[in-house]
């Protein structure tokens, strides 16, 4: 597919971009509506493609939870653990712009079945929760204080260590506006000993002195937008002598990893890149 046009379809969910503006300059990319209306699928997530491991596997316990966050707001999250009952370190999944979805309750459970007890909070749970509209969520975003919503999800580990089922050691995962609420909570939590942020906005530099977490940084190659601040954010991790490594995915797009979204899912990619996080969690929480 035509680069402008996955380059459009990602200012349209990162940008205060209308549906109505971004089907107009589609066609105009396109030469056509009919054009248009038929590469749409191909960009946009089918959460019908989201169950990997099935909402029911009979491998895991999975619930939905909540906790207390920020002036008392009450946080909802999906969680997911083996079965078998036990004391299993803690790994946080940060979602995209779109919110607690089923993809993401997927990914999860993939954590999961890795041996972790895998959490994944809703951002708009202060708004009612994530809508089943994507494109109503990623608007919600835009109403959220960036402040408390960092603290809503650093609070998520504090509840975490009233569960029986938690040992007390915590990492994250998280994509693209997860990613950086990953970057976010290793600045902001120092209990976090990994964080493993995926295509993911930067922390100032100023605020890298703050991050007490071992780093695992994936990046697709072809993401200009949130590539540009990979330099100093690696310039700032080596003056304060901070655990990281940096991998860049040649050819991959920005979400590579999101496998309902078809045109950017790189399997490739995605499989090394998690492959990747689990090893470095089981080496640093386990």
């Amino acid at each position: 597919m035509d680069q402008k046009i996955i380059n459009l379809f990602d200012e349209y969910t990162h940008k205060p971009l209308t549906r109505e503006g971004f089907i107009k300059r589609l066609i105009k990319l396109t030469g056509s509506t009919a054009t248009a209306m038929a590469v749409l699928p191909l960009l946009e997530v089918n959460y019908a493609k989201a169950a990997t491991v099935p909402d029911q596997d009979n491998r895991l316990h999975t619930e939905y939870i909540t906790y207390t966050g920020e002036e008392g707001v009450q946080m909802k999250a999906y969680l997911a653990r083996p079965k078998e009952e036990g004391k299993y370190a803690a790994v946080m999944v940060v979602h995209e712009n779109r919110g607690l979805n089923p993809h993401i309750e997927d990914v999860t459970r993939r954590a999961a079945l890795e041996g972790f007890l895998a959490i994944a909070p809703d951002a708009l749970s202060p708004l009612g929760g994530t809508p089943a509209d994507g494109d109503a969520a990623r608007g919600m975003f835009q109403q959220l204080d960036a402040k408390k919503t960092i603290s809503n999800f650093a609070l998520a580990f504090k509840h975490l260590k009233d569960r029986k089922d938690c040992n007390g050691k915590f990492g994250c995962v998280g994509f693209c506006w997860g990613g950086a609420m990953a970057n976010n909570l290793a600045v902001n939590v120092p209990e976090l000993l990994a964080a493993a942020p995926f295509y993911g906005r930067q922390p100032d530099a100023a605020e890298v002195p703050r991050i007490k977490a071992a780093l695992q940084l994936h990046y697709a190659g072809v993401d200009e937008r949130v590539n540009a601040g990979i330099e100093a954010y690696e310039e700032a991790l080596k003056k304060n002598n901070i655990q990281y490594e940096l991998f860049i995915y040649e050819g991959a797009q920005h979400a590579f990893h999101n496998d309902t979204a078809p045109t950017r899912y790189n399997e490739e990619a995605a499989k090394l890149a998690w492959s990747r996080t689990m090893k470095f969690f089981r080496e640093k929480l386990v």
